[in-house]
C-alpha cells in the first residue's frame, strides 16, 4: 500500500491570535517533567506507531538520553487524573526567537474528547511564556492511504 505525506507548517505570530480550547472536566492536567528519556521514548513509541513517527526508532539510549537532556528541550505530560494519556514536546530555539511545538499526541481513547485542543492551546500558552516575540511553529503531518481515509 503506498501511502503519502501532507505536511503543513503553522505558525502563531501572536498570542491574541489564539483561539483556546478549555480543559474540558478538572481531572485533567498538564505538567512539565524532568528530563526522562525513558518516558519520551514511550510516548514517542506508542503513540507515534500509528502515525508512522519512526526516525527515532533506531536511535539508542544514549541518544535518547543526550535529546532529553538539551537544555532547551521541554517535555510535558497529560494527564487524566494520575493517568498519562499523552505529552508534548518544546523545543526552544532562542536564537531565532521561536519555538517548536516538536511532539503532540495522545492515546486513542482520548480521542474525541475535548483533550487535544486543551493540551494545544496548553502547549501554544507556554511556548509564548518564554517571551519569545517571533512565533511559534508546528509542523502538521497527514498521512494519507485510500485504503484508510486521512490520518491526522
Amino acid at each position: 500500500m503506498i501511502i503519502s505525506v501532507k505536511r503543513n507548517f503553522l505558525e502563531l505570530k501572536n498570542i491574541n491570535d489564539l483561539i483556546k480550547k478549555d480543559k474540558p472536566e478538572d481531572n485533567y492536567s498538564v505538567e512539565k517533567t524532568k528530563p526522562d528519556f525513558q518516558l519520551n521514548k514511550f510516548f514517542y513509541k506508542q503513540i507515534g506507531k500509528k502515525y508512522r513517527w519512526t526516525d527515532r526508532l533506531i536511535w539508542t539510549d544514549l541518544q535518547w538520553s543526550n535529546y532529553v537532556s538539551n537544555k532547551n528541550l521541554e517535555t510535558y505530560v497529560i494527564k487524566n487524573g494520575e493517568d498519562l494519556i499523552g505529552y508534548f514536546e518544546l523545543i526552544h530555539h532562542p536564537e531565532k526567537n521561536e519555538t517548536e511545538l516538536a511532539y503532540l499526541g495522545l492515546f486513542e481513547d482520548y480521542f474525541g474528547k475535548g483533550v487535544g485542543g486543551y493540551a494545544l492551546t496548553t502547549a501554544i500558552l507556554k511556548s509564548f511564556e518564554k517571551k519569545f516575540k517571533s512565533k511559534v511553529g508546528l509542523l502538521a503531518i497527514a498521512l494519507i492511504a485510500p485504503s484508510l481515509g486521512s490520518i491526522t
